[in-house]
């Protein structure tokens, strides 16, 4: 009865209309310009510049067909992405082509699926501007400038000559 049980707990699964609309990572080039659901498993979570984080889906980005993006702005609505690591997401949204590869932004946390649903929020000690630094900063005196003098006139009174009539 249990062997059962899980047959008919797997068809019920690979027939969820979910996981019947997604697409591996592989295809989503070939929908560029639909908004889809993209599955798959993030290999690492990067931290590119200025806080725009990226979900690695293979072990080289550089040739791996499908990227994700979160802006710095966005990581308050998401919630804490570093916790992906090594599990299989759903990503709803728009596939855009960027830089040779088919990628969506993630802006929202309604866009996750799959064990991503449900991500903590970011910490609010968490700083996305400011690599390894985890907190909102303290207070310390700013640095001391060079001051300069300011230049003084000429004291000598200039005489310009007066031009003589030819």
């Amino acid at each position: 009865m249990v062997f059962c049980f899980r047959w008919f707990a797997l068809l019920i699964l690979l027939a969820s209309p979910a996981l019947a609309d997604c697409i591996p990572i592989n295809e989503a080039q070939n929908h560029v310009g639909e908004t889809r659901c993209v599955i798959g498993v993030v290999y690492r979570v990067e931290r590119g510049n200025r806080g725009v984080h990226f979900l690695d889906f293979c072990e080289d980005y550089r040739v791996c067909p499908f990227t994700v993006v979160v802006f710095a702005h966005d990581l308050k609505n998401v919630g804490d992405i570093r916790q992906l690591t090594g599990k299989t997401v759903e990503i709803h949204g728009p596939v855009k082509q960027y830089d040779g590869r088919a990628e969506i932004v993630l802006a929202e946390a309604r866009q996750l699926g799959g064990q991503a649903a449900r991500i903590p929020a970011v910490p609010k000690n968490y700083d996305v501007e400011n690599r390894g630094h985890a907190s909102a900063g303290t207070f310390s005196r700013p640095k001391a400038q060079k001051t300069y003098k300011k230049r003084q006139p000429a004291k000598i009174p200039i005489t310009v000559p007066q031009d003589e009539p030819e």
